[in-house]
């Protein structure tokens, strides 16, 4: 049987609005889900702003659009409010510190910014804020912010006294390397100043230390002088717009890493960045100091530059700052000195000479490293005296007198300048000159304990019966002055002491003398001079180097050096006399002291003696009665008084020259005159005991009225000069041979027999 199922209620047809309902609900939650969050943003402008053309866009990427604009209407801004839809994602960064700024096209000297908007329109950026409440509503930047402090890198600040042609995004260059860039700028809280902030990339950050240096680098520096012409500059771009150089002075290649949080100093240029601090230095004089332009030197490195001169009220002195250099930061100390460097020409030569190319300059002598900082300091008037750290050697000659001598003379060794002199002065004493002399550093090997230094300024004349000499160092001591040295020693001892000292000789005869020094003294230094030779047997043994009076007046000293034999003179016992021509009737001696002048003779004393530099001169020479030089026989005659016999006198037999007067003195009772007498060896024979002497000395008158006048003479010597003739009598009134010593009478005239004696005696050999 048929069975039957009851009629549905459903139907296929309600799942078409079941599905519909279900696709329209996921279209809405996708709609909502990409749906946009509406924001508002016034800008001082609309210009280049478009609505459903202008995009939000953040790093590339479009986040957003403009939807609408209008004007504000609140009445604080006078611009316009643009509505931007931008993505939900961007949500949690729209807070207070969001900044929204729009990019457009910008051509300047720093370069062109804002090149894709040339194709793709102007666009709006933000950089999202991290910080603050929520919010919809924001007020645009005029211009892009700076560089955010969280940027990875160095942040630093540095001060300058004006802007110059620095911008933002102006570069910093490390040796002509873009490191970083101007981040902004502004004025100084006390507006006397403007703050740049630096931005320097983080892989370069540790090439800035604490005693870096900046200095701008805009446009170009151009230094011109005769001797060329030196242009600087970083590279084009700072040419251009501007930029900051750095370094770090080799000296402080230690310096430790920068403290962020301090500023640095912007210099204006390289030049006062290298002369990194001032010194103030009053200048007595200051012709040719130019602000800006005179160098400091030392040792022909420049140290640092002139910035500015302000000349004295009384237009006498100036006071100047200087930048130095800071690598002579630790020598500005007391005793650093400081004088003005001028080209000078005369007839020493010419100084300063690389003042006539350059200008004058400022010379500087670091004082010690570890004396006290100091900042102002008063210049010299001239050049100092010596500089005992310069390297080389450094000596003082002391003088009796300055002479033609001057700084800068120079210090000939063979005719070389090998130095110069540096300074001069008085002793403290005022007696001598003390001379500051320098030794080149390749030269001063030259000078020992042996050394010795004359003065060779001028002409030298040496002039005599075989002619005239003439002498001179060079033209430029014949000129200027001038001192030479020898060192006869090259093994001598070496120098002690940083400054020794050094008799300077007034020629090269006195420097290289060695010998004995003596003095001698004279009764009178009639004709006796510097120079004056002493002479033994005719042979010059020694001269007098000075001549003076003694103290009282009543004598005269000479100071003497013997050169030969000096271990034979120089002892007790040694006679000095003073030679003098001699002229009479009947003698005429030394006649080459007429030409030549007096002379000094000496005899010097038996060997064995002890040493002796003090003697006092004969005043004629001495008696050879003793001495063992003079050979033959001496014999005593005794007189009741001396006449016209002195030493010298001829002693005659039958009128031939047989031996002479050697000296003659009182008898021991006074009532005789002893004449010690000398016969040559050969003549000896001829004295016997019976032998008569008699005086023979001028003319003998036998006058009477039946004999008429009878005249008696020996010899014309015996009639001017005075003589001794000795007759000896035959076998057996001759008697024995004389001794050695033995005295005879001297008779006033002879008798007639013993003028007729004739023995027959043989004579020495």
């Amino acid at each position: 049987m048929a069975k039957t199922r009851p009629a549905s209620n459903w139907s296929a047809i309600w799942v078409l609005p079941l599905v519909a309902l279900l696709i329209g609900s996921w279209l809405g939650w996708q709609a909502y889900q990409k749906a946009g969050i509406e924001i508002k943003i016034a800008f001082a402008t609309g210009e280049g702003i478009q609505v459903g053309k202008t995009e939000f866009i953040y790093k590339g990427m479009t986040i957003g659009k403009v939807t609408a604009m209008d004007f504000a209407m609140d009445g604080k801004d006078k611009g316009v409010t643009a509505t931007l839809e931008v993505d939900k994602r961007i949500e949690p960064f729209l807070r207070s510190s969001t900044r929204f700024w729009l990019v457009k096209p910008s051509v300047s000297l720093a370069g062109i910014t804002g090149l894709d908007t040339l194709v793709s329109g102007n666009y709006i950026t933000a950089s999202p804020g991290v910080s603050g409440e929520s919010v919809r509503e924001f007020v645009a930047l005029n211009d892009v912010p700076p560089l955010a402090e969280s940027t990875p890198g160095l942040h630093i600040t540095l001060k300058s006294e004006r802007l110059g042609s620095l911008n933002r995004d102006s570069p910093v260059f490390y040796k002509q390397i873009q490191v970083g860039r101007v981040r902004s700028y502004a004025l100084a809280e006390d507006n006397k100043s403007v703050n740049v902030k630096v931005f320097i990339e983080p892989e370069y950050a540790s090439l800035v230390r604490k005693h870096t240096r900046f200095w701008n680098a805009s446009g170009v520096t151009v230094d011109a002088t005769l001797s060329g012409i030196k242009v600087r500059t970083e590279s084009l771009a700072s040419i251009v717009a501007g930029g900051i150089a750095f370094a770090t002075p080799e000296n402080r290649a230690d310096s430790p890493p920068t403290d962020p949080s301090l500023p640095f100093r912007l210099y204006s240029d390289f030049e006062e960045a290298q002369s990194g601090f001032k010194v103030v230095v009053n200048f007595p004089s200051y012709d040719g100091l130019s602000a800006g332009s005179t160098p400091v030197m030392f040792n022909g490195v420049q140290v640092g530059l002139l910035k500015k001169l302000k000349v004295s009220d009384d237009l006498v002195s100036a006071n100047t700052e200087l930048l130095m250099d800071p690598v002579a930061e630790d020598y500005m100390t007391d005793g650093a000195e400081f004088w003005v460097v001028k080209p000078s020409i005369s007839l020493g030569g010419i100084s300063g000479i690389e003042a006539l190319v350059k200008g004058n300059y400022i010379a500087i002598r670091p004082g010690a490293k570890n004396a006290r900082n100091k900042r102002e300091f008063v210049a010299l008037a001239k050049p100092p005296a010596m500089d005992l750290n310069s390297p080389g050697l450094h000596l003082v000659l002391v003088s009796s007198k300055l002479a033609s001598l001057s700084v800068g003379s120079p210090i000939l060794f063979r005719q070389v300048q090998v130095g110069a002199v540096q300074s001069y002065r008085l002793s403290a004493d005022s007696k001598q000159v003390l001379l500051g002399v320098h030794i080149d550093p390749e030269f001063s090997g030259l000078v020992n304990s042996s050394t010795r230094f004359w003065n060779a300024s001028g002409v030298t004349l040496t002039g005599g019966l075989s002619g005239i000499e003439v002498k001179s160092e060079s033209l430029q001591s014949l000129l200027v002055g001038g001192i030479t040295f020898e060192t006869p020693d090259t093994q001598a001892a070496s120098l002690k002491g940083r400054l020794p000292q050094f008799n300077l000789f007034a020629d090269r005869d006195k420097a290289l003398e060695k010998g004995v020094e003596v003095t001698i003294q004279v009764g009178t230094g009639d004709g006796l001079n510097v120079g004056t030779p002493i002479r033994f047997k005719g042979i010059d043994v020694g001269k007098i180097d000075e001549v003076e009076l003694t103290d009282d007046l009543k004598s005269v000293i000479l100071h003497a050096r013997i050169l030969k034999a000096a271990d034979r003179i120089a002892r007790t016992g040694s006679q000095f006399w003073v030679v003098k021509p001699e002229v009479s009737l009947v003698r005429l001696a030394n006649l080459d002291t007429l030409v030549t002048g007096l002379y000094l003779d000496v005899q010097p004393a038996p060997a064995g003696t002890a040493a002796q530099t003090s003697f006092i001169a004969q005043s004629q020479a001495p008696s050879a009665t003793n001495s063992p030089s003079q050979q033959g026989l001496k014999l005593v005659l005794s007189a009741p008084s001396r006449g016209s016999i002195k030493p010298g006198v001829l002693i005659s037999y039958r009128e031939i020259p047989v031996g002479k007067v050697l000296d003659y003195e009182l008898g021991p009772t006074s009532d005789l005159v002893l004449l010690h007498v000398l016969i040559d060896p050969r003549y000896a024979t001829l004295v016997h005991s019976g032998t008569r002497f008699w005086n023979t000395s001028g003319v003998t008158v036998d006058a009477g009225l039946f004999k008429g006048v009878k005249l008696r003479t020996d010899s014309l010597e015996s009639l001017l000069e005075g003589g001794i003739s000795f007759a000896t009598p035959d076998v057996p009134l001759m008697g024995n041979p004389a001794r050695p010593g033995q005295t005879f009478m001297l008779n006033a005239e002879p008798k007639d027999e013993w003028l007729q004696w004739s023995p027959k005696i043989a004579l020495g050999k």
